[in-house]
C-alpha cells in the first residue's frame, strides 16, 4: 500500500545518509540494515513505527534536499539545487528550536562536508568538529548567534564556481538592535562514491573577524 512505500522511502533515503552519519547515529544506523515492510523478519511493526519520528528528518534532510544525483544536468538545474539546499539550512537556523531545542544547528550538522575525525576549515579557521557539541558552541558564542532565530535575511550575491561548487552570500538581521551579519555559504557537489551528486556544505564563513564575539570552546 501506499503507506507501506512511504514508511520503505524513509527508511531507504535514512539509508544513504548512513555513510556520512554513521559516526554521529552510531545506535541508529546499527538498526537500520535490519528494518524492511516487505521482510518476512520484521516481526514489530510498533518498533518501525517509533522509529519514522528519528528517521523523517533524516529522509527530508538528505533525499530531497542534497540526495539528487545531478550528473548529466543543466546548469540551471544544478544552481537551483544547491540554492535550495542553501535556503533549507538558513530556514532550520531562522526556527532553530523547532520542533526541539537546536534543531536547526542539528540540521546544518548534517549538511556539513567535513570529515568528523579532522581538523575542519567550516568555520574559517581550523577546528575539530567530530563533537556535535563543539560545532553547536561556535553557533552560539560567536556572530554565528545572529543566524539562531533571525528576523530577515537577504541573497547579495550567488555564483556557480564550476559544476561542482557554488557560493552564496547573504545577508541576516538577528533578533537584536543593529545585529546584521553577512556569511558566505560554499556548497560543495560529491563526485563519485556512494555520495555521487550530493550537495554538502563545504564552509560557512562570516565576512570579518568571526570570532569577535568569542567562543566558549
Amino acid at each position: 500500500c501506499n503507506s507501506e512505500l512511504f514508511l520503505q522511502s524513509i527508511i531507504d533515503g535514512a539509508l544513504c545518509g548512513e555513510a556520512y552519519i554513521r559516526c554521529r547515529f552510531a545506535p541508529l544506523c546499527h538498526h537500520l540494515h535490519s528494518l524492511s515492510l516487505f521482510s518476512p523478519n520484521l516481526s514489530d511493526l510498533l518498533s518501525l513505527t517509533a522509529l519514522v519520528s528519528l528517521l523523517l528528518p533524516m529522509y527530508l534532510t538528505f533525499s530531497p534536499l542534497i540526495g539528487l544525483n545531478l550528473v548529466g544536468k543543466s546548469h540551471s538545474v544544478q544552481d537551483y539545487v544547491a540554492e535550495e539546499a542553501v535556503r533549507n539550512q538558513l530556514d532550520a537556523l531562522k526556527y532553530n528550536d523547532q520542533p526541539h531545542h537546536d534543531y536547526g544547528v542539528e540540521v546544518m550538522y548534517r549538511f556539513a562536508g567535513f570529515d568528523p575525525f579532522q581538523r575542519s576549515t567550516y568555520f574559517g579557521r581550523f577546528f575539530d568538529l567530530g563533537q556535535f557539541e563543539r560545532f553547536r558552541r561556535i553557533f552560539h558564542h560567536s556572530t554565528y548567534r545572529v543566524l539562531l532565530g533571525h528576523q530577515e535575511r537577504e541573497i547579495l550575491s550567488s555564483l556557480h564556481v564550476n559544476e561542482t561548487l557554488y557560493k552564496q552570500r547573504v545577508w541576516v538581521r538577528g533578533t537584536r538592535p543593529e545585529e546584521e551579519e553577512i556569511f558566505q555559504f560554499t556548497m560543495a557537489q560529491r563526485v563519485g562514491g556512494s555520495w555521487d551528486g550530493y550537495w554538502l556544505t563545504e564552509s560557512v564563513l562570516h565576512d570579518g573577524d568571526t570570532f569577535s564575539g568569542g567562543v566558549a570552546y
